[in-house]
């Protein structure tokens, strides 16, 4: 608990010092999925490991405040919320989902579901290959069952940026940053392994 006093938990969760549980509880979720290794734009801009250290630190401050009676203790310790009622920690039951977000949920998750015929000899040549060609890319989406329109909603990246990957053409493509973000979704919605095929692909981009 020492060592917590000296971090700023609320700052973490980015949550005034007088939030009620259910605020500081949508805020958690809210870091967790800013920071999650499927965001674009962070992951563009991050490595995993700064990903992972924040994460960890969104996890234990969750684990602080997100208790009422820790969260008391560390609220004393730092002079906070001194003349707030009892009320801030009492235990609060978090809000269910309604359906209409369920059904939302649903949907989102059925967007990325995969439905093809496996090819074994295929399977066997996708899991024993270390470089990821754009070529490769495109013979493994196309056997997966997904076209560039489907998979541009699923990446959230453009159908030309899809192409040149595909093609290679590195001129009409954005910085190496931007280009591993990319190809780490495009691998990650057919169901490989993300930072494999991000790290085969950039090496080309050297070569």
């Amino acid at each position: 608990m020492d060592n917590a006093i000296d971090k700023n938990y609320y700052e973490i969760l980015e949550v005034p010092t007088n939030s009620d549980p259910d605020k500081i509880y949508q805020a958690y979720l809210r870091q967790k999925q800013t920071y999650a290794q499927d965001n674009l734009a962070v992951y563009s801009l991050l490595s995993k490991d700064e990903c992972d250290r924040f994460l960890n630190l969104v996890e234990e401050a969750f684990e602080i405040i997100g208790e009422p009676e820790k969260r008391q203790k560390y609220d004393y310790a730092r002079g906070l919320n001194q003349d707030q009622k009892k009320g801030l920690y009492q235990n609060q039951a978090v809000k269910n989902p309604t359906p209409e977000r369920q059904i939302s949920k649903l949907v989102a998750r059925k967007k990325f579901d995969l439905e093809f015929s496996v090819d074994e000899n295929l399977e066997k040549e996708i899991e024993s290959t270390t470089e990821f060609t754009g070529t490769f890319l495109k013979k493994i989406r196309e056997y997966r069952n997904v076209d560039i329109p489907r998979l541009a909603e699923m990446t959230k990246i453009s159908k030309t940026y899809i192409n040149n990957i595909e093609e290679e053409n590195y001129a009409a493509l954005p910085a190496a940053v931007y280009i591993r973000g990319f190809v780490y979704q495009y691998a990650k919605c057919l169901k490989l392994n993300p930072d494999l095929v991000a790290s085969s692909y950039t090496k080309r981009l050297k070569a």
